[in-house]
C-alpha cells in the first residue's frame, strides 16, 4: 500500500450542490482507512485528500468516481506519492 496526496482545484459555480456528495464519498473511504485526512484550501479554491491505495491505478479509480471527478467540480488535479515518517496514524 502506498499514500498519495491528491490536491484539486475547483470549478467553483458546481461545488455547493456537489460538495455533501463528495464528504458522503469521502467517508465511506475515511471508514474503510483509504482517507487520512481530507479538507478544503482555508481560501476555497481547491481542496486536498491523503488517500491510501495499492498503486495509482487503484487510486485512479477511486479518485475518478468521487462525485467532484463524476460531476465536473475538478477543474485541475495533481497526484504525489507521499512518504510518511512520523505521525498519530504512521504505522
Amino acid at each position: 500500500m502506498a499514500w498519495y496526496l491528491v490536491e484539486i482545484r475547483y470549478v467553483q459555480e458546481k461545488l455547493a450542490d456537489v460538495r455533501p456528495r463528495h464528504r458522503d464519498y469521502l467517508k465511506e473511504h475515511v471508514a474503510a482507512g483509504r482517507v487520512a485526512v481530507a479538507g478544503p484550501l482555508a481560501d476555497n479554491t481547491g481542496g486536498l485528500v491523503l488517500w491510501q491505495a495499492e498503486d495509482e491505478e487503484a487510486l485512479a479509480k477511486l479518485i475518478d468516481n468521487d462525485p467532484y471527478a463524476l460531476e465536473g467540480v475538478v477543474a485541475e488535479r495533481t497526484v504525489r506519492e507521499f512518504k510518511p515518517v512520523l505521525g498519530a496514524w504512521v504505522q
